[in-house]
């Protein structure tokens, strides 16, 4: 056992997909034994700031995981409603635990002891690390362990490959039925007219009606679309696509495309808001993400390592301080 694996790591979220992802992929890159811990606050404690919040612990529902000592050496936590718990443990803690927080906590930084947002969201201050993209739990090992194991599933689609990453309805951005049609249209003339296998997935936010139509189209022999049936194949698509499309409504799966290193198009869905519109335009000037117009193009670059960077900084942080 390695020094890290001595030291014990919070991976804590309020359970959702994309906040396991961050937290859960931060602490593997960090290297320390990984506890991962759901929570969610009880009313009244779930309705007051996270800064606000007296006796956080207390206020943990009855079936969320418990925050009890021995603390921790790293605490990990991803969105507002687990800011609370975060800023409870470093208190209760007297400082030993090391507590970071992935995303903008929308409290002062300065109850943390570093903050990791995207940069788009514009926050700076003196314990305040931008990345580049989300932070999630894609590795170049993995890919390839899982395009390995899974292969003989995309075995019979024509080669290049083109994995299609398909999101849906959200806050800021609408995947209408029309626009499905259409996507799906545009897949099956590039099949067509470009010889290419599509491997298609898709997401909860994408909605039954939107799946149906897709299921329809991509019936053929040249697509295999997975809806969440069975065993996630997310990662070999990733490993074994030669190119990717993803849609533009999520940071997090545009961000693990990008760590492929692969062409990355983005298929650009009806709405965004201005901080989706700086997410995409920073990575398009780094030449990292193109539009999708219908047509695939080659192009190379450094894959995203955000992860990574964020983990090496923590450790660095940790170790300043122990020392």
């Amino acid at each position: 056992m390695n020094q890290n694996e001595n030291k014990i790591c919070w991976a804590v979220s309020t359970g959702e997909a994309g906040m396991v992802s961050q937290v859960m992929g931060l602490a593997e890159a960090v290297g320390f034994t990984v506890q991962q811990k759901s929570i969610r606050l009880r009313s009244p404690w779930s309705w007051l700031p996270g800064h606000l919040t007296p006796f956080a612990l207390m206020g943990l529902s009855s079936d969320a995981d418990t925050l009890t000592p021995p603390w921790p050496d790293l605490m990990i936590t991803c969105g507002r409603r687990s800011v609370a718990a975060s800023i409870a443990v470093r208190r209760l803690s007297a400082g030993k635990t090391f507590t970071v927080h992935v995303q903008n906590p929308l409290v002062p930084n300065r109850y943390f002891d570093l903050v990791l947002p995207p940069r788009h969201d514009g926050l700076t201050g003196p314990n305040v690390h931008p990345t580049r993209a989300s932070i999630h739990r894609i590795t170049p090992e993995k890919l390839s362990e899982e395009a390995g194991r899974m292969a003989p599933l995309f075995a019979d689609l024509p080669r290049p490959l083109v994995c299609v990453v398909i999101g849906g309805n959200s806050s800021a951005h609408k995947l209408t039925r029309r626009a499905t049609a259409e996507l799906a249209d545009q897949l099956l003339a590039l099949s067509k007219n470009m010889g290419v296998g599509l491997a298609v997935t898709t997401s909860r936010r994408t909605g039954d009606e939107n799946t149906a139509i897709l299921k329809n189209k991509l019936s053929g022999p040249n697509c295999m679309l997975w809806s969440g049936e069975g065993e996630n194949p997310y990662f070999a698509m990733l490993g074994l696509a030669n190119y990717i499309l993803v849609t533009s409504d999520s940071a997090s799966m545009v961000s693990e495309a990008c760590a492929t290193g692969k062409p990355v198009h983005i298929i650009d869905l009806e709405g965004g808001n201005d901080r989706f519109a700086k997410f995409h335009e920073g990575l398009r000037n780094e030449g990292i993400t193109r539009p999708f117009t219908g047509q695939l193009e080659d192009w190379t670059y450094q894959p995203l390592t955000c992860t990574q960077e964020a983990a090496r900084l923590v450790l660095e942080k940790i170790r300043a301080r122990e020392n």
